[in-house]
């Protein structure tokens, strides 16, 4: 058994095409033994967002503060906000944003702004092998 708290875990900075403003911690994956699933935490900065990509395994997150948008495969924006899930399917392109303070962004161009250009955090599990 393993019980940690997010505020002990190591953050990243992971370095990928396409990714601004986005930082990574693992607190239960590979390094814990688990059998199949990782369980990462990703924070997001204002004007921040992850690559627009696709790969082949389904992914689910949970909202754990903030807003943004969650971009879908084809081009929409979904509002996202601290309490909500997202399932991301095997191949479909997604990109998560916090266009928070960002000109352009927020409620009023389609988007869910962070309010006061806060981070959007959420919980992002996969299989354990993609952490």
């Amino acid at each position: 058994m393993k019980i940690t708290s997010l505020s002990d875990v190591p953050v990243s900075a992971p370095q990928m095409e396409g990714m601004q403003g986005i930082q990574k911690q693992v607190p239960v994956g590979v390094a814990d033994g688990t059998p199949t699933m990782s369980l990462r935490v990703f924070t997001v900065e204002p004007g921040g967002h992850t690559p627009y990509h696709a790969h082949p395994w389904e992914h689910i997150n949970y909202v754990l503060e903030g807003a943004g948008i969650v971009v879908d495969e084809a081009g929409n924006e979904h509002p996202i906000k601290a309490g909500d899930y997202a399932l991301v399917l095997p191949k479909e392109k997604h990109q998560f944003r916090n266009p928070g303070g960002a000109e352009g962004g927020g409620a009023a161009s389609g988007g869910a702004a962070a309010e006061g250009g806060a981070p959007l955090r959420f919980i992002c599990l996969v299989p354990r092998d993609k952490e």
